[in-house]
This record gives C-alpha cells, structure tokens and sequence, in this order.
C-alpha cells in the first residue's frame, strides 16, 4: 500500500486551497474527486456560482434557455481552470474516484473502470461537502417531476408551474429567480411563520416584495403525498385543517443540505459524528483520530465557500504557523440571500438582541431615502443596525435592498475591526452609491 503524505477527500474551495499551498511548500498531495463534473468544488459547479448568474441573468431579462447555457460555459471553463490549478503542480495528484475509509489512515478508492486502489495517508483532510436533504414524503422519490436544488440549475426547460418546498434561504433563491423567468411559482412550507429567524418589518418587507412577484406562500403546510399525473404531478398538502391540492410540471425540494458521510466508510475508523452525520471536530478542525481533519460544510455548520475558506486558513496556520488561529475566532460572519431585492445580515437582528437581553440603540433607513435607489430604479427594502449605547461599536446589521451582499461586508469589517460605529457614520463615500447609505442610517 502506497503511503501519501497528503490525502484530501473532495476538490472543495478548502481542499483544493489546502492542495495548492501545500503543493506550493513542495508536499506531495493526492485529491480525490468522485466527478469530474466537481473540479473546484460544489460552489463553482452546482451552488454559488451558478445560481447567482442565473439570478443574474434572470435580472436582466436573458431568456432561460440562454442563460442556462451560459452558466454551463461558465462552470465548464472553471473547471477547467480549477483542475490545471492542482494538476500542473508537480507534486499533486488528482484521482478520479469514489473514496471510503479502511482504517484510521488508509483509503480505498473506487476508479471509474471499477478498479480498486488503496492509499495510506500521513495526514487526511475530508472535504466531501454536503448533499440535498429530501423529506421522506409519499411519492416523493418515486416522481419523475422532483428536482433537488443541483438539479433544477440544468433544467433545460423552463417550468410552467413550479412549486416549491421549503421556504429558507435557497427555497427563496429559487422562488425569486424562477419567478423572474416566468414560472408561476408556489412555496410549501412547513412553519407557520415565514422567515423565523428575521424581524418582523424584515420578513413582511420580503414577504410583500415576493408576493408582489407573483409568488405564492402557503404556510403550515404539511404535504401528504406527491402524485405523478399524465403531464404533471399532483401535491396534496394541509393546511389550517383543510385539504388542499397543487398541480405542478417541476417541484423542487429546497429543504436543506446534511454533511455528505453517509458513504465515507466512518465506521471503520474511530472518527465520530453527531446525530446529523457531520464530522466531530475540535477548536481546531481535528477529528477524534490524530493527523485526521474535517474542512467545509462536511463538519456542519455553516454551509458557506467563505467559511470553507478560512477553513484552510485555520488548518494553515496549524501546519506552518503559529497555531492560534481557532473556529471560536469567528464570531462575526455576515450573510446575503440573493432574492430580489438582496437581504443580507451579520451579527445580532432586534430579535436576537431582545432574547439576549442585550441593550441596543437602533437605527433605521428606508431604501427609497437613498439617492442610488432611486437612480437604480429599485426603491424597495430597509436598513436597519444595532448598536452597543456604551461602546458604540455595531451589534448586527440587516440590510434589505440592492446592493447589499456587497454593503454587508463593511459592517462586518467594522465589527471585526471593533470600530465605532461613527467610522461608517463619518466616512467619505463616493456619490451616488448605496454606500453612503451609511452617511444617513447612522445619523
């Protein structure tokens, strides 16, 4: 058995990070990829990237069947790209095959000629992401009509009537762009209260916005079953007490991703999982076998490329820093949701601060007072931010309008930086930018 001194499971934006870096420090590495369809990782294949030029594209009034095609020439050149970003490197090696443990620190991999090859590692790093999570609902896995969220982005054909179920953060994605295309959309959802999580004048505001789209909320819902028809399928669902049914040519299942282990051959090592099957870790992303790591959204978590990312920053700060860099360290990380318009937070909302018990001053901006909006043609939305009375310094920020997946990063800066809020407040901004929103919101 061939021992490797580094084996990184999943081309993902961590793994492939790692794979760079270490190549670069003259390691010898070996990337393990079950698809060639993967290289670079589930954001620039089936996830970010994609969805957002979609999105994109959709806001720009590009027919779906040409937007399609252009994501797929995107994510093709980036793959390309991706792959000879490892495999020019002298030292790496990238394997195209389906990896299961045998033991702590041995791999088999299964070729695609079925072919079976086996590796022992110095040092593991499990990067297999993350995999949709479908309800175990009647007639669900059996419809010829069901998409998960990877697949409804090679929808070739646009749906006429899509319904989809779950109404998070991608349920929503997905509502927004699709309705843009032209899809008459429904949401299913099973809570009854639409954006838990955000405050209330923020959940209404997005609520309106999509409903003002045409799309369709059914809240408390609770599907039955899902039954294929000659030319469509049949949802039957309750809500309230009463029955009610939705015809539908596509219905997406936007309910969520879980850890991608089911397969990895974890019973035949000592690394443990929690109940949802994600990769225990510590402080440090160590797995309860020595030299053995876990990297992006495999770990649970939060399921973001960023967070992946810095991930690696960790991982690389233990091999050839100083080793203090830990997961507890990131305590402010922002967010977006690219609905239209976009709803992006960091840190506490009024909803968070209030069950905290934590004092805030707040500060409130509608959109359409800000000067950009108007000359963007997109008024809707509201700032809103959190600030410690004593310190000054930024609790949280949400902010619904355009724009803001980029905004929300330097309210995440100055929250990091521990800045006053005033720094924001009295900053220079060029004119008209949504930027300077900041002038007003913190007046």
């Amino acid at each position: 058995m061939e021992t490797i001194k580094n084996i990184i499971i999943g081309f993902g934006k961590g793994g492939k990070t790692l794979a760079k870096f270490l190549a670069q420090k003259g390691e010898e590495v070996l990337v393990i990829e079950k698809s060639n369809k993967m290289y670079g990782g589930t954001c620039i294949n089936i996830a970010c990237l994609p969805s957002k030029r979609l999105i994109i594209e959709a806001a720009n009034g590009v027919s779906y069947v040409d937007a399609v095609n252009g994501k797929n020439e995107m994510t093709a050149q980036l793959r390309e790209k991706n792959y000879h970003m490892l495999a020019d490197e002298k030292t790496v090696t990238v394997l195209d095959g389906e990896a299961h443990f045998i033991a702590d620190h041995e791999i088999e991999v299964k070729l695609s000629n079925g072919k079976k090859v086996q590796y022992k590692g110095d040092r593991i790093f499990i990067n297999t992401g993350a995999v949709p999570v479908m309800l175990p609902i009647p007639g669900l896995k059996e419809s010829k009509y069901i998409l998960d969220s990877t697949q409804a982005m090679d929808e070739k054909k646009m749906p006429k009537n899509l319904t989809i179920i779950g109404a998070g953060y991608i349920g929503l994605e997905f509502a927004s762009m699709f309705a843009k295309y032209g899809s008459k959309v429904t949401v299913l959802d099973h809570n009854k209260e639409f954006l838990a999580r955000e405050d209330e004048d923020i959940s209404n505001a997005v609520r309106k916005d999509m409903e003002d789209a045409g799309i369709k909320f059914e809240l408390g819902a609770d599907i039955e079953k899902i039954s294929d028809e000659t030319s469509d399928a049949k949802v039957t669902y309750e809500v309230n007490g009463k029955r009610k049914t939705i015809n539908a040519d596509r219905i997406l299942v936007a309910t969520g991703r879980k850890p991608n282990t089911e397969n990895l051959g974890l019973e035949n090592t000592a690394i443990e999982t929690t109940d949802c099957g994600a990769i225990k870790v510590d402080d440090f992303l160590r797995t309860t076998v020595d030299n053995v790591w876990a990297i992006g959204d495999v770990k649970g978590g939060l399921q973001f490329t960023y967070i992946s990312l810095d991930d690696f920053r960790i991982i690389k700060d233990q091999l050839f820093g100083t080793g203090a860099r830990m997961v507890s360290d990131r305590k402010v990380v922002p967010y977006s949701v690219f609905i239209s318009p976009a709803l992006s937070q960091v840190g506490l909302n009024e909803k968070q601060a209030n069950k905290l018990g934590k004092e805030y001053k707040l500060f409130k901006l509608p959109v359409t007072a800000i000067p950009k909006a108007k000359v963007a043609k997109d008024n809707r939305g509201l700032f809103k931010a959190l600030v410690d009375p004593e310190t000054e310094k930024i609790l949280g920020a949400t902010l619904y309008g355009i724009e803001s997946y980029e905004l929300i990063n330097m309210i995440s800066l100055a929250m990091k930086a521990h800045l006053s809020y005033t720094v924001l407040r009295d900053q220079i901004y060029t004119h008209p930018t949504m930027s300077e929103a900041f002038n007003d919101l913190f007046k």
